[in-house]
């Protein structure tokens, strides 16, 4: 960090910034039509959207256009909307308050979403392929799915063998070559792979200050909370991905966290109790469900949120820029099966997790209405909690649709962990032995 840092001009400076250039972000997309500019729409596992801003498109992400209707509280307008036009309650809360923000023109909280002229996706998600199959019939635009080769089995890592993994390389650099004239056909410009390199070389710069973002967190107290500042930090990092905005603000978000470590200053008053959080949050009561962890000192120290929506950059990957086509295959390759290994083959990242962060305890949050993100969080906290003694909570609401989340049992069963937090750490500072994992589990 350089000398002579203030302080007061560097707290709070993160939350700020990312706040302005997301809002930004946003207002550009919606001005997109006016100026003739074209936009792709693309999910968070698997964007690539630093090879699509190289032929200057727009990226909108539906994924987070969802998520603001639920945190802004309206999304109960757009699902509603949805669900009129003949979509089940038990679809996906994303895919139906997207189909409502393209049932009423684009309208949205935070703007206007400006329709498709290209869909660009992989298979990280199986909701992903139907739900661009929905803008094509409501379009006929373009949609372009990119086949990325998943791990085998557990254990295996994103690179998996090096014979093995050369091969899905290639596999996914051919259809990454087919992208091209698709691209050039969309957006009328030309590939220029000087272009892409500045692209790549603004997302390697925001992917290492992202990784010492997450590490700085292992400090105690910590100075940011995974779930409610992590989500602030996944919206930059996607939306301004491969840009020299996106890159600075995590630049200067690394230098504010490692101020905050430097200084112990935390993001609550007083640290009593070092969470993971694994799922994604409960967007509807946002505010309301990160209060009830910290009215009693509870912080999110690690999410697997900021690792399967981040893109991949979360990854030790760096883009090779004096073979950019190849190396952009290969980063694809190694995000998406990251990003899909931390859902289903997290258990190992878990435990060291636990460990690495001093964690007490593990918050787990399957959702409703996302199979991929909740399929197996039962088995996965039986496997953790017969491993390690850190305490276990499971929570269950859904990540747009208020209607199934229920505030008051979800506090009585938050109240009763952090008793039981509380109980154990008494328990140890006497002297003890503490419970079995078997027992701790709630």
């Amino acid at each position: 960090m350089a000398a002579g840092v203030n302080g007061a001009e560097i707290l709070g400076r993160g939350a700020k910034d990312g706040g302005i250039l997301f809002r930004r972000w946003f207002d550009a997309l919606s001005a997109a039509p006016e100026r003739g500019e074209k936009t792709a729409y693309v999910f968070v596992m698997g964007s690539l959207a630093e090879f699509l801003r190289s032929f200057g498109l727009h990226v909108s992400f539906p994924e987070i256009n969802s998520l603001q209707t639920a945190v802004r509280r309206v999304a109960q307008d757009y699902l509603a909307v949805a669900e009129d036009y003949g979509y089940s309650p038990d679809v996906c809360g994303y895919v139906k308050a997207d189909v409502g923000v393209q049932l009423r023109h684009g309208e949205h909280p935070m703007g206007r979403i400006p329709k498709p002229d290209l869909a660009v996706l992989t298979n990280a998600c199986n909701t992903y392929v139907k739900w661009a199959e929905i803008w094509e019939r409501l379009y006929g635009m373009p949609v372009f799915t990119l086949d990325v080769p998943g791990s085998r089995s557990a254990g295996e890592g994103p690179l998996g063998s090096s014979d093995g993994f050369e091969r899905d390389r290639r596999y996914v650099e051919c259809q990454l070559r087919e992208l091209i004239p698709v691209c050039e056909r969309v957006s009328g410009m030309k590939f220029d792979i000087g272009r892409l390199r500045e692209t790549l070389h603004h997302a390697n710069t925001m992917s290492a200050a992202y990784q010492r973002v997450l590490a700085l967190n292992r400090s105690r107290p910590a100075p940011f909370n995974a779930l409610s500042d992590g989500t602030i930090y996944l919206g930059v990092a996607n939306a301004l991905r491969g840009t020299p905005e996106g890159s600075r603000y995590f630049e200067d978000l690394a230098e504010e966290m490692a101020y905050r470590a430097e200084n112990r200053i935390g993001t609550l008053a007083e640290e009593k109790y070092r969470l993971i959080f694994i799922g994604v949050p409960c967007y509807p009561i946002f505010r309301r469900f990160f209060e009830l962890f910290a009215n009693w000192g509870g912080v999110f120290v690690a999410s697997t949120y900021l690792q399967f929506a981040a893109g991949g950059i979360d990854a030790p990957f760096r883009y090779d820029l004096a073979r950019p086509i190849e190396s952009l295959a290969e980063g694809l390759l190694v995000s998406v099966r990251h990003s899909m290994d931390s859902m289903f083959f997290g258990e190992r990242e878990l435990l060291e997790a636990v460990g690495a962060f001093a964690a007490d305890g593990i918050v787990y949050h399957p959702i409703k209405s996302c199979r991929t993100v909740s399929t197996g969080l039962a088995d996965k906290r039986r496997a953790i909690s017969a491993r390690c003694d850190a305490m276990s909570l499971f929570i269950e609401s859904d990540l747009v649709d208020k209607r199934v989340v229920s505030e008051a049992q979800m506090k009585n069963r938050i109240d009763a962990f952090f008793e039981g937090l509380a109980s154990k750490k008494m328990r140890v500072q006497a002297g003890a032995p503490a419970q079995s994992a078997a027992l701790a589990r709630r």
